[in-house]
């Protein structure tokens, strides 16, 4: 059995770490790793940045790395190694190319927390590093949890893996100082996404630009189709059980559109904590570096006097079936997860580059679970080939529709 976050009244706080805690920020130039920098920003006498990764954008990355006086630098499309502006780099900054690379900042001696913001499956590799070598993990790269849960979560260490995601934030929140045996479920919120009501015949005809069209979040491009589809919220579904070792049934998701209930849990006896807060990720950024203490606030405050009314609704499994695929597949566990996050990256992608409709992710999705011989989580090596063949049978479906 893998071990279930260590936040309960049994566990302790992350150990007394320096001041300011030196950072390594992966996927630097992306949504979460700007509203990163923007918190070390506001907090400089906290949190030094000592290392930084991208995938392309030298550009950003040198910029960043002259104002944080940055140690490491790393640049995970070696293409870019000749790039001129990398001679502009901090005098004495070390920098590496490729993706072994960025996972090498995560080991680093002179790093004490890795935000792991790194997009899709590829970020697993930067999140094992950074628990084998003992560092905290701040992530908010939920598909590594999700396809590679059963590998990480025993290799995590009380107090050493904080989640980014606002939704896995607030349900880490509200589970401090709280007896695991005591919880009842956990409810998941969401937006919604920018198709809260629509018809299959409606959602049959929507485009990316419709779908990048988040009602509160400003997020990257893969993430916010990912919101539309539901295939999100279906992940951290996945994630949450893997987090908080609670079954996928007693994660219950729950539309709450103006996205100021961030989640909650429910207690045997009725009682039910919720963490509420503004649509700003840097609230759970800036608590993933400073747990177990709280800083002064990075995000603007919320007048609840004059907000608007707060509703739920149900969401609707039928309608976005991503989200019901995502809960079988984690349901059934194993290798699943895996196959069915590199299923829908290449759908995703698909959909953006406009060579699939948006209906046609979740089609994609169930043919390739129909596809996949389940195995029991071994090693990475293993989850790296499930990818691979899942995202090639995915290629094979989508060409096949054409």
């Amino acid at each position: 059995m893998t071990n279930p976050i260590t936040i309960f009244e049994d566990t302790a706080p992350c150990s007394e770490r320096p001041r300011p805690v030196r950072v390594a920020v992966l996927g630097c130039s992306g949504s979460i790793g700007t509203q990163t920098l923007d918190v070390a920003r506001r907090h400089a006498d906290k949190v030094q940045v000592t290392a930084l990764s991208v995938n392309s954008s030298t550009d950003k990355l040198v910029a960043a790395a002259r104002e944080f006086g940055c140690a490491h630098v790393a640049v995970a499309d070696a293409a870019h190694r000749n790039d001129a502006c990398l001679a502009e780099l901090p005098c004495g900054c070390d920098a590496g190319f490729g993706a072994e690379a960025v996972s090498a900042l995560a080991a680093l001696p002179d790093v004490d927390i890795v935000v792991n913001a790194l997009v899709g499956f590829a970020g697993i590799h930067a999140g094992y590093e950074a628990l084998r070598a003992d560092k905290v993990l701040a992530y908010a790269n939920k598909e590594s949890i999700v396809c590679g849960g059963d590998l990480l979560m025993p290799m995590a260490k009380p107090g050493r893996l904080i989640p980014v995601d606002s939704e896995h934030s607030a349900i880490f929140q509200c589970l401090v100082g709280e007896r695991s045996r005591e919880v009842h479920c956990i409810w998941l919120t969401c937006s919604g996404g920018p198709f809260y009501g629509k018809t299959r015949a409606e959602l049959d005809v929507v485009t990316a630009a419709d779908a990048l069209a988040h009602p509160t979040w400003d997020m990257g491009a893969k993430i916010t189709i990912d919101s539309a589809s539901l295939m999100n919220k279906g992940l951290e579904v996945i994630e949450a059980k893997h987090l908080f070792q609670v079954p996928v049934d007693s994660v219950r998701v729950l539309v709450q559109r103006q996205s100021k209930i961030h989640s909650m849990v429910e207690f045997a006896d009725g009682v039910v904590k919720a963490q509420l807060g503004g649509s700003d990720m840097r609230a759970p950024i800036q608590y993933a570096l400073s747990y177990p203490e709280r800083w002064d606030a990075s995000v603007e405050r919320v007048d609840w006097g004059s907000c608007a009314p707060i509703t739920f609704g149900e969401a609707d499994e039928e309608t976005f079936g991503c989200l019901r695929l995502a809960k079988d597949a984690g349901r059934t566990g194993g290798t699943l997860p895996c196959a069915i996050n590199a299923a829908n990256e290449v759908a995703n992608l698909a959909f953006r580059q406009g060579s699939c409709g948006f209906t046609e992710i979740e089609r994609v999705v169930s043919a390739v679970m129909d596809q996949t011989s389940v195995e029991r989580v071994e090693n990475l090596q293993q989850l790296l080939d499930v990818d691979a063949r899942a995202r090639e049978a995915a290629r094979r479906v989508l060409t096949a529709e054409v």
